[in-house]
């Protein structure tokens, strides 16, 4: 009888201590939730609380402008970086404005291949060409085929958004490339970094 009860209250002191172990892991792991902090820093965001490409004001990271191109309907593309980064990446950002009257789908900017189709309105279709090398490099994709650039691109009258895609780096020797987007004409850029 001794051997049950002392069985028993082991049970309950091992699930007491869980209790407060996971009690105690939920607190650290919270944070008030009005200021948008976790942990005295900021919160992190997840997709869920990122607006739709279409849908945001965002400015880019850079106000230099490196290249801007006109298209057909009103669209400008403005070129604010291209950083090489030490990973051996290279990462172009700007922006698309639309200063047509009619809102803009970016389906034919997500390229012809058949596997960057699920990117639907993307910048997917992007290119670097190295004309001192004579190589064109492609938009990178994660381990899914999903590029590593702005999805759900859509843009209204009137509005900017901004947009991102990562090629691979040329060699560091190469210093200017040509970005392109389907139906567009190429913007020649110089690579930072």
């Amino acid at each position: 009888m001794d051997i049950r009860l002392t069985t028993e209250a082991r049970r309950r002191l091992v699930a007491v201590v869980m209790a407060a172990s996971v009690a105690f892991t939920v607190a650290s792991c919270g944070g008030e939730e009005g200021d948008g902090k976790r942990n005295g820093s900021p919160k992190a965001s997840s997709s869920q609380d990122k607006e739709p490409a279409g849908e945001t004001s965002e400015k880019p990271e850079s106000e230099e402008i490196l290249a801007q191109v006109k298209g057909a309907d009103g669209i400008v593309v403005t070129i604010n970086s291209a950083a090489r980064d030490s990973g051996g990446f290279i990462t172009v950002n700007g922006q698309v404005e639309n200063t047509g009257d009619k809102i803009f789908v970016a389906g034919e900017w997500r390229g012809q291949e058949t596997e960057l189709l699920k990117n639907g309105a993307s910048t997917a279709g992007a290119v670097l060409i190295d004309k001192q090398g004579k190589k064109k490099y492609f938009v990178l994709r994660d381990t899914d085929g999903g590029c590593l650039c702005t999805t759900g691109l859509t843009v209204k009258a009137g509005q900017k958004v901004p947009i991102f895609a990562q090629f691979p780096a040329p060699p560091e020797d190469v210093t200017e490339v040509d970005f392109q987007l389907p139906t567009m004409p190429p913007a020649t850029i110089a690579i930072s970094g």
